[in-house]
């Protein structure tokens, strides 16, 4: 066998040579498996063949030759021998043993009891009863974690629905009821993990009493938002993403035998759309977010996304600062709260700016939060104006922002150290100087008295000024809220791959024709008058740039363009700044973002379900900061089994990557069945578990 261009193997009963450009380097006799890996070894340490190249001649893969290769720099040959495999000492379940732990078993105690009678652990417990059903006396405590004395079948298909299908198309049947699919080793099954925390957001009960229950259908308003949900977790946030789903696999989360096609979404959705009540359910969904987390509501953070248009439609244009460029898309409003969980959205004017959003924000947190609550409205310097500083105060609430430019410097003596720590529990020195500043607005015929807490950089001297009108916070409070902002920009970065950008719809409507906008003729009339002037310029330059004239030809020229320029800006004064829409875009469209909204508020819940779980693994999983989502997309995907056992739908996770993550994942099934939520639509207690943990 050719090994690359320059060596070969042979080998045969008797054992084996390998040959380096027709010269022998090394041999072996059947059975020298030390041997054998030292000649393969050396064909790579020597540069002799590519290392995929001689694991692919010698029957390897390319991990076990590459743990060749290591162990040989090592130890030698010697770290070339293999080792025995398995227990080193004679196993401690002897057949006496496995019949006490059988009879312990039988008599209904745990795992863990029965461990701590027969002074083994309870993975020796499991193979002792790994070969007879484990017997559980009625009424019986058992470990989550228990096999059970029935069988579950490996993937098991979901039972067919055919004759409900049939009933709901002659319009008999109003959404068909879950029926759970017991089995082991189904895919996809640790999505169920987010229905605790879904459940908090109340999402299907917000749902069900402003949309209502369809009338006929075999997919209820509760199958439909659950699909949803378990797409945007499983990384397919848009309706089209199901074609990409298995369809049973789905059907096995929601309780049916398959998952609604992408037509019948689409149908549903437009349906609901129809009805004009998604402001309502945003609202609904807000206000029992806001019941749910109160100490959450102190601090609300507003800013605004821009969504890329890529359709054919006359839309309006917006800055889309990620990639630095002017087109065609529609802008929308998050309202965030300290945690930085979503609250709010709703669709903004177009051309509206961040500064006019913040009177709608202000209007929206009083229906949310009622008119005696006086939050913290922080914001970013789009939202700088200190007109609408002071109309935010006289409306009862603070607000929380930095300090635009131009900006006073604060002397080095201003500065005194504080000491910070995150939510994290990370702790820094911050050098902060507070005191109090006026913000002079309209021709310094107004002023917006405020605080001014300042933070000065030790390595750069870069100085960022907060203002805030909250006399309240302390002054690293002051800081360390507005800094904490990154929270809505991370808000942003983990929702836009769960379907942020989608459009979800391309139904449009008319823009409203009397809408004013920028006069475009003004725009030509400026670059016109650019040109007038570079005109007038030249012909000075060639009438009077030598210092003399001629024939006075020159001197004409000048009088003949600044008569030119002196007519463009009289008609420049004529043109208006503004313009009705319909006199220069008389096909203008906007989007109707009313079936996008119902997405949204279905993305929102499912967002802010898998924000509580990431927080919540922060006790658990030391890299937590880090790796939160990426671990929860980990359970998220993983095969689990189904049982159903007495009024509880046991939900066992297969073991994960690595063992300090299925650890992690058991601490969290272990908080999550102290809730106690049953599975929707049904009276099942979820009872969650990691294999082995």
């Amino acid at each position: 066998m050719e090994i690359g261009p320059a060596a070969c193997l042979v080998e045969d009963d008797e054992g084996g040579m390998t040959f380096i450009w027709g010269m022998a380097s090394s041999c072996w006799k059947t059975g020298d498996v030390v041997g054998r890996r030292l000649a393969a070894v050396t064909l790579v340490a020597t540069k002799a063949a590519r290392h995929g190249e001689v694991a692919k001649a010698f029957g390897v893969d390319y991990d076990t030759l590459r743990i060749w290769r290591r162990s040989w720099e090592a130890e030698g040959v010697a770290g070339l021998r293999p080792d025995k495999r398995g227990p080193k000492k004679p196993s401690k379940l002897t057949d006496e043993l496995a019949g006490r732990i059988r009879a312990a078993r039988g008599e209904g105690k745990t795992l863990a009891e029965v461990a701590a009678d027969t002074g083994v652990s309870t993975d020796t417990v499991r193979r002792a009863l790994s070969g007879a059903a484990a017997q559980f006396p009625a009424g019986a405590d058992h470990d989550p974690g228990d096999t059970p004395g029935k069988t579950l079948e490996p993937l098991a298909p979901p039972e067919a629905r055919d004759e409900e299908r049939a009933l709901a198309h002659a319009g008999m049947l109003a959404g068909a009821p879950p029926v759970i699919c017991e089995g082991a080793s189904l895919p996809f099954v640790g999505a169920l993990l987010i229905l605790p925390t879904l459940a908090v957001t109340g999402l299907l009960e917000a749902s069900e009493k402003v949309l209502g229950l369809p009338k006929a259908a075999f997919y209820s308003l509760r199958s439909l938002l659950l699909s949803l949900v378990f797409c945007a977790l499983l990384g397919e946030p848009r309706a089209e993403g199901v074609t990409r789903m298995d369809p049973p696999a789905l059907g096995r989360l929601i309780g049916l035998d398959r998952a609604p096609e992408v037509k019948t979404i689409r149908r549903r959705m437009r349906a609901l759309a129809a009805l004009r009540r998604s402001e309502e359910l945003l609202m609904a969904l807000a206000r029992h977010h806001a019941q749910a987390h109160p100490e959450a509501m102190g601090v609300l953070y507003v800013d605004g996304h821009v969504r890329a248009y890529h359709g054919g439609a006359d839309l309006p244009r917006a800055h889309l600062a990620r990639a630095r460029i002017a087109m065609a898309a529609t802008t929308d409003t998050w309202l965030a709260d300290s945690a930085g969980a979503a609250v709010l959205v709703w669709s903004s004017p177009p051309g509206a700016s961040l500064t006019a959003e913040l009177r709608q924000a202000a209007k929206a947190v009083v229906d949310l939060l009622g008119p005696d609550a006086h939050p913290v409205i922080c914001f970013d310097r789009g939202g700088w104006s200190p007109a609408v500083f002071a109309e935010l105060v006289k409306m009862g609430f603070d607000i929380l922002t930095y300090r635009k430019a131009p900006l006073a410097r604060e002397p080095r003596s201003a500065f005194r150290p504080y000491e910070v720590t995150d939510t994290f529990g990370h702790t820094s020195e911050y050098l902060l100087a507070d005191r109090r500043v006026r913000i002079y607005y309209d021709r310094r015929r107004h002023y917006f008295a405020c605080r001014q807490v300042t933070r000065l950089d030790q390595d750069s001297g870069h100085q960022t000024q907060v203002l805030t009108s909250r006399a309240a916070l302390g002054t690293t409070e002051v800081a360390t809220t507005m800094f904490g902002r990154w929270r809505e920009e991370n808000l942003f970065r983990f929702m836009r791959p769960r379907g942020l950008d989608a459009m979800d719809s391309y139904a449009k409507v008319e823009d409203d024709p009397a809408r004013m906008v920028a006069n475009p003729a003004k725009a030509k009339m400026k670059k016109s008058l650019a040109a007038a002037r570079a005109a007038v310029a030249a012909a000075k330059q060639a009438a009077f740039g030598k210092g003399q004239g001629d024939d006075g030809t020159e001197v004409a020229s000048v009088k003949q363009a600044e008569t030119a320029l002196a007519e463009l800006r009289a008609d420049s004064k004529a043109l208006p700044a503004k313009v009705a829409l319909g006199e220069v875009r008389p096909q203008a469209m906007r989007l109707d973002d009313e079936r996008k909204r119902l997405h949204d508020a279905v993305r929102m819940a499912t967002w802010n379900a898998e924000h509580v779980l990431a927080a919540a693994l922060g006790a658990h999983y030391a890299r937590a900061e880090d790796e939160a989502h990426s671990l929860l997309a980990e359970a998220f995907s993983a095969s689990a089994d189904l049982e159903v056992i007495g009024d509880e739908l046991h939900v066992r996770l297969e073991a994960l990557s690595a063992p300090r993550r299925s650890r992690a994942i058991a601490a969290l099934c272990a908080e999550l069945n102290a809730t106690e939520t049953t599975y929707p639509g049904t009276e099942l207690r979820l009872v969650y578990s990691v294999k082995g943990y």
